[in-house]
């Protein structure tokens, strides 16, 4: 199953969701399975979360299947042996609800305020943030009262995600009614679960992965980079409350749910799309492994071997210096954070690189590092600043690492968990 998560993001616990009390609703619809993901990812993540089933979701799926993944006993019925007042401490311990799939019954029963299941009663007895992941068919979803049960939901502060455009139940085509993914479903929890942070309602700009040359139109020059730490640090910045723009060359990573993704493949698009967005960004990462150089001429076809013979010269320009550029184009306040990969002399060049392209951090880390550098789902980095500063991160998940130089650029700005 395609989880919809980032490559790399590894289900371990981490902040926000380690030792948080979560409850899922579950209603009765086919996309019902695909929430036992969502529990199993959620637990993984560190969270103790207790299911709510409603009696219709108990015809798609068992109390089982969740207790299996979550190690706690799911709850169906709202006058049980738990007590009258089950609804209110379920309400009063959640960190967080979440309601997938969301039946257009329960977006009608919750916007009218009713209470009668255990559910929409934990609903109305909590204060907690609420998720809610709509699935139904197309047409029942673009139905005029539907439309506005869901835009009174979210008028009362619950984070709506989806529907997803995509097949739906056998004989109902495809259209806008598609449970979101299980991946993305975690990540809408991850943002109400994140304490308050200084990049709520930032401009956060980062670019990722590699930049190809062309050198004709099957080849090109360029590097390993998959993107990863990148795409970690976009995802982990919009679960912070920024609003993230996400410039990146080719990779086979899916676009981090609520980051706008820019797609270039050179230097050149890649300059275009930075500079024309950087003016405006609060915070900049610039952690795209781009080319230095690029072919000085672009073959129309195919170099062919026999053209060519058993020598093949190759001239190369040197490609434009985007992080300088940005960085001095950057309003007063804001933050630039650079990336270095190197093999030796670590510091010594991660301070050079530092001081000439004025970044303010700069994250480096070692080419012949086990576990980390291009490709690895980990990452073992230091963090140097303008200020003399170094913090050592040892060796996690680029999930992890992200929050960490997160919590760093928080610091600097003046609020952070990293201060």
């Amino acid at each position: 199953m395609d989880s919809g998560r980032p490559g790399g993001d590894l289900r371990e616990r981490r902040p926000p969701w380690d030792g948080k009390r979560v409850v899922l609703g579950v209603c009765g619809g086919i996309a019902a399975y695909k929430v036992i993901q969502v529990a199993r990812d959620l637990t993984l993540l560190g969270a103790a979360v207790d299911v709510v089933l409603t009696e219709a979701a108990t015809r798609f799926v068992t109390p089982l299947s969740f207790e299996g993944v979550t190690g706690r006993r799911p709850l169906t019925d709202l006058f049980s042996a738990e007590g009258a007042a089950l609804h209110v401490r379920l309400g009063q311990e959640a960190d967080a609800i979440c309601v997938a799939p969301a039946t257009a019954d329960f977006l009608s029963r919750s916007a009218a305020g009713r209470a009668d299941d255990l559910l929409t009663t934990v609903l109305l007895a909590s204060e907690a943030p609420v998720v809610v992941a709509p699935a139904m068919n197309d047409r029942m979803f673009a139905h005029a009262q539907t439309q506005a049960n869901a835009a009174h939901l979210s008028e009362r502060g619950y984070l709506l995600v989806g529907p997803a455009e995509g097949r739906l139940a056998v004989g109902e085509g495809q259209g806008p009614g598609r449970l979101v993914e299980p991946g993305i479903i975690v990540e809408a929890l991850g943002r109400v679960l994140e304490p308050p942070s200084p990049l709520v309602g930032k401009a956060v700009l980062v670019t990722a992965g590699p930049t190809r040359e062309a050198l004709d139109p099957v080849r090109y020059l360029g590097n390993r980079s998959s993107g990863k730490m990148g795409y970690a640090l976009a995802q982990a910045a919009w679960r912070r409350g920024a609003d993230v723009t996400l410039v990146s060359g080719p990779t086979a990573l899916p676009a981090p749910w609520g980051v706008e993704r820019i797609s270039v493949e050179s230097a050149g698009e890649m300059e275009e799309a930075v500079l024309s967005r950087v003016e405006t960004a609060d915070v900049a990462f610039h952690a795209a492994a781009v080319a230095d150089y690029r072919p000085s001429d672009r073959h129309s076809s195919k170099i062919k071997r026999e053209a060519v013979g058993d020598e093949f010269d190759l001239r190369l320009f040197m490609n434009p210096d985007i992080a300088s550029q940005a960085n001095a184009r950057m309003k007063p306040g804001s933050v630039a954070v650079g990336f270095a990969l190197e093999t030796d002399d670590l510091e010594g060049h991660a301070r050079r690189k530092l001081e000439g392209k004025a970044f303010h951090l700069i994250v480096a880390n070692r080419a012949d590092t086990p576990g980390a550098g291009f490709e690895s789902d980990t990452n073992k980095v230091w963090v140097f600043d303008d200020k003399g500063g170094a913090r050592d991160l040892p060796l996690a998940s680029k999930a992890v690492v992200a929050g960490q130089i997160l919590d760093l650029v928080e610091g600097r700005m003046g609020r952070g968990r990293g201060d």
